[in-house]
């Protein structure tokens, strides 16, 4: 195992509290995973990135997406995972909010920023515009579209985005219809409005997260090109938005990444807009696999594990709005195998909140105990962002691993 100190010593890692969204991995790893957490032994969560993942998983999905890909900033703002994902072709972010496009702006100055939050801060809209030379902005209401232009002082060379509400999505494990997007028929309203300030006009919208039926974006599609043919106007660009999913345990696998692609392309052709220019805004299915997240068992209670991270912590994605399931392994404190019989286990929380519970089943040796580790995969996508600081118990680290060849992830 060799260990290679960047801006830290590694038997210290930066600890990060609340959302840890400026902070970047302190130093990268080369061993197993075991070696890790024998050199460390982390008594805070410690994430765990792993590049050789997170690389081709960039430089796949721009090779399969037709159009040009901006990563949603929000699924995982840590510098280091904008930067491998800039060098490996995502040349474009999402940004949700002033500290994301500062975020994103120096993590990769060359990137194109996207705001694509539709109710923005008209400071927000001031300083993206003429601090760090943002022009794409997205909008869904008239008080939107003239907030931009007062804020941007009239400036002709804005490219909006009108964002589009659609109908309910039962594959999504969250739907945004009820928060973001006009109806259809103001779509084609807010273009005609758009259309003689905006050098670049285009339409978008969002399925949901984790949407599991690809035709859902056809539908989609199908609904944005009709709201463009009844506004009369030429439209530049089609922002197809994020929602593409990851694979979790306890889930049926998600189609392939080619079968969305496929069902996207197929209904531009059918509603003649084969030709135009693509985005979409993809998170969780670029960076969810590339990052786990090792907690220490704190105290067993039968079944029941405490654990020092949580739902107000790394988790939430595992608690009671969600319950998604982690692929989980388990790091012996000795690091000796023992029992390899395997049990169904709920996980607790270390806050004093009772609602700080994560049903599973996370499927662990039968004989864990107390002083051991678990390492919880697919904490990629929006654990680090939602990391809050309840009951103090917000600290973390992290760090970068490259493992020998073969190495397997938590299943």
């Amino acid at each position: 195992m060799t260990i290679h100190p960047q801006n830290d010593r590694i038997s210290s890692p930066r600890a990060e509290g609340r959302g840890g969204i400026a902070s970047s991995f302190p130093a990268q790893f080369t061993g197993s995973i075991e070696d890790l957490v024998s050199a460390l032994k982390p008594q805070h969560p410690l994430y765990v990135l792993r590049p050789q993942i997170l690389a081709p998983a960039a430089r796949d999905f721009s090779a399969l997406f037709s159009g040009d890909v901006m990563y949603a900033v929000k699924c995982n703002p840590d510098k280091a995972v904008l930067q491998i994902l800039y060098k490996n072709g995502i040349k474009a972010f999402d940004v949700a909010s002033v500290e994301e496009v500062r975020l994103a702006a120096k993590a990769a100055p060359k990137a194109k920023l996207y705001f694509m939050h539709p109710v923005k801060a008209p400071e927000a809209i001031r300083e993206a515009y003429t601090i760090h030379g943002v022009r794409a902005f997205v909008l869904d209401t008239q008080e939107e579209l003239f907030k931009i232009l007062r804020e941007t002082d009239l400036a002709h060379d804005l490219e909006l985005f009108v964002r589009m509400a659609l109908p309910k999505n039962s594959s999504a494990a969250i739907d945004f219809r009820a928060k973001f997007g006009a109806m259809p028929e103001d779509v084609s309203l807010l273009l005609q409005q758009c259309r003689p300030v905006a050098a670049k006009l285009g339409v978008c919208f969002h399925v949901g997260t984790q949407t599991m039926n690809p035709s859902v974006y056809a539908r989609a599609v199908n609904i944005a090109a009709a709201a463009i043919a009844r506004s009369g106007v030429k439209v530049d660009a089609l922002d197809v938005g994020g929602g593409f999913p990851a694979a979790y345990p306890g889930q049926a696998a998600p189609p392939p990444l080619p079968q969305y692609m496929k069902a996207i392309s197929g209904a531009l052709k059918k509603c003649g807009l084969s030709d135009m220019p693509l985005l979409c805004e993809p998170g969780r299915a670029l960076v969810a696999h590339s990052t786990s997240l090792v907690v220490r068992v704190e105290q067993r209670r039968g079944d029941l594990l405490y654990i020092n991270d949580g739902t107000y912590g790394g988790l939430f994605d595992a608690g009671r709005w969600l319950n998604l399931r982690y692929p989980v392994r388990l790091i012996r404190r000795d690091g000796e195998l023992h029992h390899t019989e395997m049990l169904p286990f709920r996980l607790a929380g270390p806050t004093c909140d009772a609602l700080d519970m994560m049903a599973g089943p996370f499927d662990l040796p039968a004989d864990v105990r107390t002083g051991d580790w678990i390492e919880l995969g697919n904490a990629g996508a929006y654990s680090r962002g939602l990391r809050g600081n309840f009951n103090g118990f917000g600290k973390s680290a992290a760090i970068a691993l490259y493992e020998p060849s073969g190495a397997e992830l938590p299943k």
